[in-house]
């Protein structure tokens, strides 16, 4: 199994495909790699992918104590680095698109950036945790992810995502740890971020609200805003085809600049 490592950290990596342009998917709080099925199905093939565990999620190492936005973008330059990565498209979501922007802002190793339920300001990402074991909790923390009218049309994709947190979400002190440096995040002035850049946001997301992402992407240069109205925080896994759409249009352009 490949593992990347960030001094006595761990992390653990997937890579997909062989082509030259590589998408790398940082994930948001809590979550395991589940919740890119709809992203990395749909890039896998054209573009080479990159998945990883953040620290104290899946078979990367624990978390001890607090961590930072800094730290986490550290271990994503790691995981660019063990898995031979120059280059590459970031895609991040929640506490992930954080990471990314930050990354960005001191890495000449981004092409893109696509930020999905994220951006500046107050956030409740504690709002989405529930124990592992808790078969009822995580059912209604799954139903504040997703809108009532996904959750009707599409009631598999609800017991589907319930299964996979079951198996892969991070326990309660992770979530705290994460959440913490989200709290503790002091973002890089919009304006010195000059990649090309999309910002996707539901409408109905309660735990990081849209004006956030609004105000971040027109802020930075090159931005980008997408509001589904009527999404909610899983925007991605709500309205995956025009999320796709747009992802694979700002990677395709953005591979083409040198």
């Amino acid at each position: 199994m490949p593992f990347a490592t960030n001094g006595d950290v761990s992390l653990y990596y997937e890579s997909t495909g062989t082509a030259a342009d590589t998408v790398v998917f940082v994930g948001d709080i809590g979550f395991g790699a589940w919740q890119w099925a709809w992203q990395h199905r749909a890039v896998a093939g054209p573009f080479r992918t990159v998945v990883f565990d953040h620290r104290g999620v899946g078979r990367s190492d624990a978390v001890d104590g607090p961590c930072s936005v800094a730290a986490l973008a550290d271990d994503v330059a790691a995981v660019l680095a063990a898995a031979d990565v120059s280059r590459a498209h970031l895609v991040g979501a929640g506490l992930g698109g954080l990471v990314a922007l930050a990354l960005t802002h001191e890495s000449g190793r981004v092409r893109s950036l696509t930020l999905l339920g994220s951006g500046l300001g107050e956030a409740d990402p504690m709002a989405g945790f529930a124990p592992r074991d808790d078969a009822t909790a995580l059912r209604t923390s799954t139903e504040r992810l997703l809108s009532a009218a996904f959750r009707d049309e599409q009631p598999e994709v609800v017991e589907q995502v319930v299964a996979w947190r079951g198996d892969e979400d991070a326990p309660r002190h992770v979530w705290e740890a994460h959440t913490a440096a989200v709290d503790g995040f002091d973002p890089p002035p919009p304006y010195e971020v000059t990649t090309p850049a999309l910002v996707v946001h539901g409408g109905r997301d309660d735990q990081w609200p849209v004006e956030g992402a609004r105000a971040l992407a027109a802020d930075l240069p090159r931005g980008a805003f997408l509001a589904l109205d009527g999404a909610a925080h899983l925007v991605g896994v709500e309205r995956s085809r025009i999320v796709n759409d747009r992802l694979i249009g700002l990677v395709e352009s953005a591979s083409g600049e040198s």
